[in-house]
Parts: structure tokens; C-alpha cells; sequence
């Protein structure tokens, strides 16, 4: 079968394309026949060995799959070959068949395209995981999201609204904001590119405090890091809970007494980890997100689509941060 491999640390100009052999399904596992592979971010800094995961090369890319159960192992119940289903194995996803334990398959509604499939679960399960079960956003409640267009960034500003919050967008370019404003964001914001000075941060704090109205914003969804966390956190109002979800502009740093003088709790947000210590939360969670797609609360915006020979290019534009909503990878018999 074609696989995209990365046999070598660095970007995805370092990915290769080749065959490689069929797997075969061990007791307890399915074979799904690839159809689309959603790209996230970390895609990017798993071939960089810069993510919490680094698995032994030669390793395919690829977190998340949607596609077609084509073989069954000894043992499984309950997924039969023909079954239409999600996978999130972590890593390995570019290739046109893979194997993973049936219990982790998630059956696709019969309205979902593969494409909406694999650009479901790691966004939107991410982001309702920060939202619901770290913060406890509640209805009424203003929401902040840092990187609104982006893959996580624009599920939370859809499920904020799902959830009854007030929800202000914030972006780094007009077309970014006016697409989240298509999600349905209250307010947008364009913040500024580049590195900023103490001036800039706390000018910057003013405008997002503005844009939420009020005190500023209860909770902070904050995908981005870097100097705009500082601001950010400083526009909060009392009680307010701060996401960290993510770091593109880099890992960032800000004076710990900013949390005390407004009672701030800053809340670490690791859906992957998550997911394997609270398989019954995670799967509760999964059930709500199919529920808000079947109920059009919630649907996946895919920007762009790549074949599976230019996934390394897929990869690339989530790298730039030119793609909005979600990329994904299509692969054809």
C-alpha cells in the first residue's frame, strides 16, 4: 500500500511517499480502509520530534482517520467489515490502510462525509474537553479564543456558542476574524503579528477587554501562546479561567501575580492524556459532539483538501498558518 513516512527529523519536505506492506489485524483490532486524514497541529512537531509523542521512524503522519472497516481481527464485537467509522490512533494516519483497536473506532453517521469525519474528533474534542470539563463554561458567560480560525480555535468559538457564551474572536487577519464571524462569534478582533512590547501587550489587554465588554472576558481559550498571553490574561475578569491549549507564536511566560489579583486560574488543557486516563468521559464527550452535528449546532469548515501524495504540502500550510478551519488529506483507491 502508499504511505507517507517520515524516515528522517524536520519538516515536510522531509516526508517521502512509498509503498510499504498491508497490515493485518491482530486479535482485537480492525483494519480500516483509509478515505481522509485530518491534519492537525501537531502533525507538525511530531515530525520534528518537538511533541510530547515521538514514535520510532519510520513513522507515517497522520492523527486522526475516517474510512472503512475492511478487516476484522479475532475477538471483535460489535464493528463488522463495511462499517463507516473514525479512528484517532495518534500517528500513522497517511496511509491507505491501518489497523487500530476496534474498541477506539467511533461508527460515523450516515450524513457524514469522510472529510467532516476526519476533521471532527481532535478539534472539536479538544475544545469541548477545555471548555465543558476544565473550564465549566456556562451559559451567559463571555468567551475569549485566541486563534479563532484556526483548527481547535474555530470548534471552540462554534461549541462557545453551542454552550450559550458570548464569544469574541480574535485573529491575525481580517479574512481570519470575518470567517469566524461566520461561525458565529459575537465580536472579532485582529491582533497585531510579530512580537510586541510591554506598550503593545498592554494596549493590546485594553482592546480585548473592550471587545468582550464588561469586566472582560471569563474564559480565555488561548491556541496561540506567545506575547499574547500576557494581554490576554491580564483583560480577564474576576474568576476568570485561562485555557493553555497551544503554543504556534511560541511557549509563553508572564508574572505570576497577574493570577492573584483577579482570583485567575490558569488550567492546562491535554485532551490526548485525557482521553486515555477517562475513556468513559471522552466517550460521553464524543456522544454530545455527534448529537450538536446531527442537531447542525456544530460542522466541521474545511478550507482545504490535499491528496495523499501531497500531504507533506497539507502540512506545510497548517505549519504557516495560512489554512483556516481544517485541512485534510484525501486518499483514493
Amino acid at each position: 500500500m502508499r504511505a507517507v513516512l517520515s524516515k528522517a527529523v524536520g519538516g515536510p519536505e522531509t516526508l517521502v511517499f512509498e509503498e510499504v506492506l498491508d497490515p493485518t489485524p491482530k486479535p482485537g483490532e480492525v483494519i480500516i480502509e483509509v478515505k481522509a486524514v485530518g491534519i492537525n497541529f501537531p502533525d507538525t512537531l511530531i515530525i520534528e520530534d518537538r511533541y510530547q509523542f515521538k514514535p520510532q521512524r519510520p513513522f507515517s503522519p497522520g492523527a486522526e482517520v475516517a474510512g472503512v472497516v475492511e478487516g476484522v481481527g479475532e475477538g471483535v464485537k460489535g464493528v463488522f467489515k463495511g462499517d463507516r467509522v473514525i479512528a484517532v490512533p495518534g500517528w500513522g494516519g497517511l496511509v491507505e490502510r491501518i489497523a487500530v483497536p476496534a474498541k477506539s473506532v467511533i461508527k460515523m453517521p450516515d450524513t457524514m462525509s469522510f472529510e467532516e469525519g476526519a476533521a471532527l474528533i481532535m478539534t472539536y474534542g479538544t475544545s469541548y474537553y477545555a471548555l465543558k470539563d476544565r473550564a465549566n463554561l456556562k451559559p451567559g458567560e463571555r468567551l475569549l479564543v485566541l486563534g479563532a480560525a484556526g483548527g481547535v480555535g474555530s470548534a471552540a468559538v462554534e461549541l462557545g456558542k453551542a454552550m450559550g457564551a458570548e464569544v469574541t474572536a480574535v485573529a491575525s487577519t481580517n479574512d481570519k476574524v470575518q470567517f469566524a464571524l461566520e461561525l458565529g462569534a459575537d465580536n472579532g478582533l485582529i491582533y497585531p503579528a510579530g512580537a510586541m512590547d510591554k506598550a503593545a501587550q498592554k494596549e493590546l489587554s485594553g482592546e480585548l477587554k473592550l471587545a468582550c465588554g464588561k469586566d472582560g472576558p471569563d474564559v480565555v481559550y488561548d491556541a496561540v501562546g506567545g506575547d499574547y498571553a500576557e494581554p490576554a490574561l491580564r483583560s480577564m475578569d474576576w474568576y476568570g479561567r485561562y485555557l493553555v491549549v497551544g503554543f504556534p507564536a511560541g511557549i509563553p511566560s508572564f508574572p505570576l501575580n497577574l493570577t492573584l489579583l483577579k482570583s485567575v486560574q490558569v488550567i492546562g488543557v491535554f485532551w490526548g492524556a485525557a482521553v486515555a486516563r477517562d475513556p468513559a468521559g471522552h466517550a460521553a464527550n464524543v456522544a454530545d459532539l455527534l448529537k450538536l452535528y446531527a442537531e447542525g449546532r456544530i460542522k466541521p469548515r474545511i478550507s482545504k483538501t490535499f491528496p495523499l501524495e501531497r500531504a507533506g504540502d497539507a502540512i506545510q500550510a497548517l505549519g504557516d498558518r495560512s489554512a483556516m478551519g481544517k485541512t485534510v488529506v484525501t486518499v483514493e483507491s
